[in-house]
């Protein structure tokens, strides 16, 4: 069972941000009277998060989306966080479905404002629609929308339906994403440990030395062990040219047998080494 003990959710605001939404998925964690904080940026959201003393307190952030890829801003950082005990308790995924918001017709429209993936995600749309048009990046969609205004009615938003009821912002077209099996995935950040259950997923960072065949031992000790690698991706250490650290995905729980003997086999082979999950929870 679930302890219900978290009881203040910072989320990328503002209110009816795609964050907003992936919030409330997470609803077995957070107590009846759990606080929700809209936050204007991810990063500010890591701070808040590494200065806060509250053990309780946790965030809702987007990490990867199934068009445009990894959100950096939160990968990049999430060893910092990791430093703080603060780590991946659950994940979920969300539709996403983005409207043409705004107080005009498609054919006065001059100007879209959105995040810079939603406008991305809409490019197909976009390009067929106007052959010239000025698009204004957002820190959300939900800003976006937030941010049209009846007296600039040329401007126009892409968002999502949820926000445009909540702002009373007109809606032009619905449905307007290239793909329509647009997902994106949230975590939920948090100082609570993790429970055991039937589907965990567990995620390192490490950085290997600069040789011929470092990355493929790593790999191997996960395949000796039967750990499924379900996700793989690089960064720059922003130490030095040419040297990356290795985000990694795998099932599994940090109590299992072969995880333990896993993580313990390959430190010979690594720099850089820390756990951003130790078993995170999949909310369906």
């Amino acid at each position: 069972m679930i302890e219900k003990s978290i009881n203040k959710v910072l989320f990328l605001g503002p209110i009816g941000s795609y964050s907003d939404l992936a919030k409330n998925k997470f609803s077995d964690f957070l107590k009846e009277n759990c606080e929700f904080i809209p936050v204007n940026s991810i990063n500010n959201i890591m701070n808040l998060l590494c200065e806060a003393n509250d053990y309780n307190i946790s965030a809702v952030v987007p990490i990867e989306n199934s068009i445009e890829g990894i959100v950096r801003e939160t990968q990049d950082n999430l060893l910092a966080l990791s430093k703080k005990n603060i780590r991946i308790l659950a994940e979920t995924t969300l539709l996403i479905e983005h409207s043409l918001l705004g107080f005009c017709d498609k054919t006065e429209v001059k100007s879209i404002v959105s995040h810079p993936q939603a406008l991305a995600q809409c490019s197909n749309f976009i390009n067929k629609n106007w052959n010239d048009i000025n698009l204004i990046p957002a820190l959300s969609t939900s800003a976006a929308v937030n941010s049209l205004t009846k007296e600039e009615q040329t401007k126009v938003a892409i968002g999502n339906f949820y926000s445009a009821n909540l702002y009373n912002i007109p809606v032009i077209e619905e449905k307007i994403n290239d793909e329509k099996n647009n997902t994106t995935r949230f975590i939920l950040l948090s100082k609570i440990t993790p429970q055991k259950s039937i589907d965990n997923k567990m995620s390192i960072i490490f950085s290997t030395e600069n040789i011929v065949g470092a990355l493929n031992k790593v790999l191997l000790i996960l395949e000796k062990y039967n750990l499924n690698m379900l996700y793989i991706d690089s960064r720059p250490s922003k130490k030095n040219l040419g040297e990356y650290v290795f985000y990694v995905d795998f099932s599994g729980f940090i109590e299992d047998s072969n995880v333990k003997l896993a993580l313990v086999e390959l430190q010979p082979y690594v720099k850089l080494f820390d756990v951003l999950s130790e078993g995170a929870f999949i909310i369906k």
